[in-house]
Formats: structure tokens, C-alpha cells, sequence
């Protein structure tokens, strides 16, 4: 089944879930991800090193840097790939809250890393922008 490419549709039923764990970014250089043990939710490689995001607490245990400690959002729509403006969207919604975030798109879903102390605010301004494009126009 297709994903959703109606932007006033994913916007309405974007249905976002706070993860409860908190997670962080750090980087490491290949010889180090093969020694590390740490699961990663996300991993990418880019040319200065590989970007793992893991669970907070799997950094800390073993000791590694990180930054940004976040929380996660997932809008749990079934999103296309193909989706013009759905992230757009709601990030300026979001930086106008001043809230940063870090989007990653994947196969079904939207995710969305915030800030750790501004997640609850996060969840807010998301589910008044669903509620305000659901709301029947004149």
C-alpha cells in the first residue's frame, strides 16, 4: 500500500507518538563502529564519520560522547516518499516554538528527533497544527 501524498491529509491524521526513551547522536570512525556494541536506531555514513543515534543510556554505559539528547516523535501516518511539503510543514511550525529538530524520513513513517526539555512543547505544537488543518474551512 502507497503512502500519503496529500499534504492537508498527513497534516490532519499525522497522529504523532512520543517515544519514551531519550536518545543522542554521536559519531564514530569505522574502526571504532566495528568494536562498538551499542545498538543503533539510526546509523549514516558520511565522509568525516559514521552518525549513529542510540538510546542515551546505551552511550552513557559505555562511556562514548555524544550530542544532542533527544526524544523521539514518530507520525505514525503512512507517509510517501514521495510527500511534497509534509515535513516543511511542521518544521516551521516548529521553529517558530523555537524548537529544533531532526527530521528522518523512512519507508512508512516521518520521525522526528527534538530536544530532550522541549518534547512535551513538541507534541503540542503538533497536535494543534493536526487539529487546526482537520478543522473544516469556509
Amino acid at each position: 500500500m502507497p503512502g500519503k501524498k496529500n499534504l492537508a491529509e498527513l497534516l490532519s491524521t499525522m497522529c504523532p507518538a512520543l517515544d519514551p526513551d531519550e536518545y543522542a547522536f554521536l559519531t564514530v570512525n569505522s574502526e571504532q563502529r566495528r568494536r562498538l556494541t551499542v545498538p543503533a536506531l539510526m546509523e549514516f555514513h558520511e565522509r568525516e564519520g559514521i552518525t549513529l543515534v542510540t538510546r542515551r543510556a546505551d552511550a552513557e554505559k559505555e562511556g562514548l560522547s555524544f550530542a544532542f539528547p533527544c526524544r523521539l516523535i514518530t507520525l505514525t501516518v503512512h507517509s510517501s516518499l514521495e510527500a511534497v511539503g509534509f515535513l516543511a510543514v511542521i518544521t516551521q511550525h516548529l521553529a517558530e516554538a523555537q524548537i529544533s529538530v531532526n527530521a528522518v524520513s523512512a519507508f512508512y513513517h516521518d520521525h522526528l528527533f527534538v530536544p530532550t526539555e522541549k518534547a512535551e512543547l513538541a507534541m503540542q505544537v503538533l497536535r494543534g497544527l493536526a487539529a487546526h488543518t482537520s478543522e473544516p474551512t469556509s
